[in-house]
């Protein structure tokens, strides 16, 4: 995307704008972001912490000034997929060796806490089948995320914003858009979210030691998406009576929990603003401890541990984030063989609904091991030409971590070839690319953008009895970043947040 107002005006969606009415519409779109919490932290690139020293300062989210059109198949097809994604879950690198290792060390002590919350993200990019007359556009699974699913709060305020554009300003541009134009779907992820947290805090039932109880979320110190995490406790603080939410930064876990000396291992809390105040705690939802930076020493693998074996209900358990790596989405998604059932059918069975809704959203993924199909896959990684049409990827959530196209063979090269089976190579998922513009930090990008559909679920479980207490499907997120960019993490500096018009 470039910078500026001078483009050629597009005949299509969005309308061809004045550079009047562009900086007209950033100034709303300023107003409306700060003042409904469509904001993160000031980024050190625009406001130094010298200058901020008490982050004091706020900035709107990157945001698309229309809602970007999207396919409405695809759309439903990925809102439809959810539940079996939830029902599929439940059921090699050095990190995941480590979070196994807290599994184990607890499995041998023994889980007191047999329930499980999840709050999942599955994305997906839309591909365009062409094998028929009349092409159909298809949401193509990019990755399932188990741990942090961010962005839920952010979503639901980007989908607010532009409806509140289609009502007061885009019916008034020089080619306007008459209100009732855009098909703009309502958005409850942060209902949805939420709710998964509260049923999970009455789920855990009264507390045995007379404490009040309480919800914990578990956050990365200095975080700038703190305004996401904050729409989500709001919500919860509606509830009533009252669910006491508190803010834990990952590396004072030690400093502020204790686990009590009781067969049940309640986590309990103490305020650090009042040592006489103690709650315990129902749930702790994390939003950090999700990769090895929030590992730096044994100490936070410990912390890890200390949650893991108290009473909390986890979201998620270790368990459930190991569930969630490239590995295991490779493994589901490995077609079978014509006589044989998959290895999918070991936890869904083949040929049900459920099965062929996610089939449909399975893409190409190899392994990089030293299997047959491995090897195949190792070539294809380090082939200057075939290479291309893939993505290497490691055990790993967030922006940032992915390798692309022409870089791979280079990379895999500075790689140790012991460790190339800790990755995964993934067909390359082309989503079509549309005309749209970005607001980042006060300045204008445009151009063509593609974008990544995230649908959230919350699914909480007995993992004992395999009971399934809450399955639902929670709303989504849309993601949007440059045709030209190849990662699209909007905390990491590459997507924008936007919503979704479908056609």
């Amino acid at each position: 995307m470039t910078s500026g107002h001078d483009a050629e005006p597009s005949r299509q969606y969005p309308p061809a704008t004045t550079p009047e009415e562009l900086d007209h519409l950033v100034e709303v779109i300023k107003d409306w972001a700060i003042g409904n919490g469509l904001a993160v932290r000031t980024p050190p690139a625009v406001i130094s912490s010298e200058a901020d020293p008490t982050r004091i300062t706020a900035v709107p989210a990157p945001v698309t000034l229309f809602p970007t059109a999207f396919p409405r198949q695809a759309f439903l097809q990925g809102q439809k997929a959810q539940n079996a994604y939830n029902e599929l879950v439940i059921d090699g690198d050095d990190f995941v060796r480590d979070l196994w290792a807290v599994h184990e060390t607890v499995k041998s002590e023994g889980y007191t806490q047999p329930l499980s919350l999840g709050l999942f993200r599955s994305d997906y990019m839309v591909h365009e089948h062409k094998s028929s007359e009349s092409p159909t556009a298809q949401a193509k699974q990019v990755e399932f995320n188990t741990i942090a699913a961010s962005f839920g709060g952010l979503s639901v305020h980007a989908s607010r914003l532009h409806n509140f554009l289609a009502k007061t300003e885009y019916p008034l541009l020089g080619q306007p858009l008459a209100q009732g134009t855009l098909d703009l779907p309502a958005n409850n992820t942060i209902e949805g979210l939420a709710g998964g947290i509260e049923a999970a805090y009455h789920a855990y039932g009264d507390s045995e030691l007379g404490h009040d109880k309480c919800v914990i979320f578990l956050v990365q110190g200095g975080e700038r998406n703190v305004f996401d995490q904050r729409h989500l406790e709001y919500q919860i603080s509606k509830s009533s009576p009252t669910i006491p939410v508190f803010r834990l930064a990952f590396t004072d876990i030690m400093k502020h929990t204790s686990i009590a000396k009781s067969p049940k291992r309640q986590l309990l809390y103490t305020l650090p603003r009042n040592g006489n105040r103690v709650f315990e705690v129902a749930v702790v939802y994390m939003r950090g401890g999700y990769g090895p930076d929030d590992y730096p020493n044994q100490q936070t693998w410990d912390a890890r541990c200390h949650l893991e074996r108290s009473h909390a209900i986890k979201c998620p358990t270790v368990l459930t984030q190991v569930a969630g790596i490239k590995k295991v989405q490779q493994v589901l998604a490995t077609p079978r063989p014509s006589s044989e059932p998959s290895i999918l059918s070991k936890f869904i069975k083949d040929d049900t609904p459920s099965a062929i809704a996610l089939w449909n959203t399975f893409t190409n993924i190899y392994p990089m091991d030293t299997s047959d199909v491995g090897l195949e896959a190792r070539k294809k990684a380090l082939d200057p030409e075939q290479c291309v049409d893939y993505v290497l990827k490691p055990q790993r959530e967030g922006g940032g971590n992915n390798i692309y196209g022409s870089a791979i063979p280079g990379f895999l090269k500075t790689v140790p070839e012991a460790h190339w089976n800790s990755y995964i190579l993934m067909e390359l998922i082309k989503a079509p690319a549309e005309n749209n513009f970005i607001l980042r930090n006060g300045a204008i990008e445009k151009g063509r953008v593609i974008s990544e559909l995230g649908v959230y679920g919350t699914c909480l479980w007995n993992q004992e009895t395999g009971e399934v207490i809450r399955n639902e499907q929670a709303g989504w997120l849309l993601r949007t970043k440059g045709e030209e960019s190849q990662e699209g993490g909007v905390a990491a500096g590459y997507g924008c947040m936007d919503s979704v018009s479908l056609t």
